[in-house]
């Protein structure tokens, strides 16, 4: 039986409500509300700490996190994942030698638009890692391998030029998850530190057959979207510290506040702070029931459908994400996405080939029945499989990547960002520099990126997945 984890800030909270005690402090509700939760909801009032200067309940739930997730540090958010990303490039830019060159990051493409806007805010530049020709043809996975990466580096460095670290997505929407082991490898024989978005995968640190999270494979910082994967309110994340990064608490902190708003939400952090006892507790078995449960699900739709199911298992898939390869049904993504819909199921994402589900440790078993009456019955009413319906198109991946490198940048993405804009239609922004990333959310992953020229190549991808309007600097 594991020990129960204790949960200060849950804890305090309560007590105050039940306390009864006039509220003449923010927020204006005072306790009271339609929704149910008003009494839950305060503000920094004497006892309840701060989440930038965390020295009672705040930091005593953190120290729990920080263990349960094998971390040297690990920091709360109540703005997503989004806010992490930020802080931790602000610090691995303030770990850079202070007569460095202008800071340049070496990304891989499949970055959510957070890492442009913490560009624009922080001033970098990025050198894109882009997909190999073969493994092109997908908006939302960049495969880098560790040789690739090795190979980009010494490029850089012939040019004279020494990026302040590695930033990797992984998992990524679709499943698929990086060598982050063999990555961080190469980043540190080149001594840099490898910055990692794990929105996706807060839960893989407690797999039964071992960790999987990026800390424990060799990341230096990393940020972890609980929301997405644990029992944790929208906006609840992680940033996580390993070992090497030697930042004192106050930097971490004023990090993070650098881009947090002053007023965050202590129902959130109540949310983090319950989480603890969850992962702490029972958390595993019930993610293990989950993982069988959807791994049953996958065989019984490799007998009625091969190849509609992306694998579960291997080194570089992602264990509790259900990718469906809508083309083995002769449909479009949106197409099975909407199937599903009619029959009670909402899906994560969907684009023109891929669906994907996401269920959690939270699932029952009968949203699994629901899943699986609904998978079953689309199987048996759908066409033969059809690749053409919604072939990806490798050539189109790789035009438009030969056309963006070949590009002279006339903008620095913080420059295009904040300059004057105008939204035009697609089919004109070709020889326009882009100004907001051309992304449709999900995945939030651009096609085209500030300061970016947009090429005629552009076009077939903006009309794949549905973006009708570009953001253009204005001329």
């Amino acid at each position: 039986m594991n020990k129960a984890m204790n949960t200060p800030i849950v804890d305090f909270v309560r007590r105050y409500a039940q306390q009864c005690t006039t509220r003449m402090h923010m927020p204006g509700h005072k306790g009271r509300g339609p929704l149910g939760c008003e009494e839950l909801d305060i503000t920094e009032i004497a006892g309840a700490d701060e989440l930038y200067e965390a020295e009672g309940i705040i930091a005593q739930s953190e120290a729990n996190a920080t263990q349960l997730f094998g971390t040297a540090r690990t920091y709360y958010s109540t703005e997503g994942s989004s806010q992490c990303i930020r802080a931790m490039l602000h610090l691995a830019l303030q770990m850079r030698p202070a007569k460095a060159d202008r800071p340049v990051l070496l990304a891989a493409r499949n970055a959510h638009k957070a890492l442009l806007y913490a560009a624009a805010l922080l001033d970098f530049d990025i050198q894109w890692l882009w997909p190999a020709p073969d493994a092109a043809g997908a908006l939302c996975t960049c495969p880098v391998e560790p040789e690739a990466l090795a190979s980009a580096l010494d490029e850089l460095s012939a040019e004279g030029r020494t990026p302040f670290g590695v930033y990797l997505t992984s998992p990524d929407y679709l499943g698929f998850v990086q060598d982050v082991a063999g990555l961080s490898a190469v980043c540190h024989v080149h001594g840099l530190p490898l910055l990692v978005d794990n929105a996706h995968g807060a839960y893989l640190h407690f797999l039964k057959e071992g960790s999987r999270h990026p800390i424990q494979l060799g990341a230096d910082l990393c940020c972890d979207s609980a929301h997405k994967t644990l029992p944790v309110l929208t906006g609840g994340a992680y940033l996580h510290l390993g070992p090497s990064v030697q930042a004192d608490e106050a930097a971490v902190r004023n990090a993070l506040a650098l881009f947090g708003s002053t007023s965050p939400s202590y129902l959130i952090l109540q949310s983090l702070d319950a989480a603890n006892a969850v992962l702490a507790d029972s958390f595993r078995e019930k993610l293990d029931i989950c993982r069988w449960r959807l791994g049953m699900l996958c065989r019984e739709l490799d007998a009625l459908r091969p190849g509609l199911a992306l694998p579960l298992t291997g080194a570089h898939r992602e264990p509790l994400k259900l990718t469906l390869d809508a083309a083995a049904l002769g449909l479009s993504g949106q197409q099975l996405a909407q199937a599903l819909r009619a029959r009670g199921v909402e899906c994560e994402y969907a684009d023109p080939r891929y669906v994907v589900l996401m269920p959690s440790a939270e699932s029952s078993a009968a949203e699994f029945a629901c899943l699986q009456t609904a998978l079953h019955a689309i199987c048996g009413e759908a066409p033969a499989a059809d690749v053409s319906v919604t072939a990806d198109d490798p050539a189109a991946f790789a035009a438009l990547t030969g056309a963006l490198e070949a590009q002279p940048r006339r903008f620095t993405i913080r420059e295009a960002v904040l300059a004057p804009q105008e939204m035009i239609p697609a089919a004109e922004a070709v020889g326009r520099i882009c100004a907001a990333p051309a992304v449709s959310c999900p995945p939030a992953i651009p096609i085209v990126v500030s300061g970016e020229t947009v090429p005629p190549e552009a076009l077939p991808l903006f009309a794949r997945y549905g973006i009708e309007k570009v953001a253009v600097v204005k001329e």
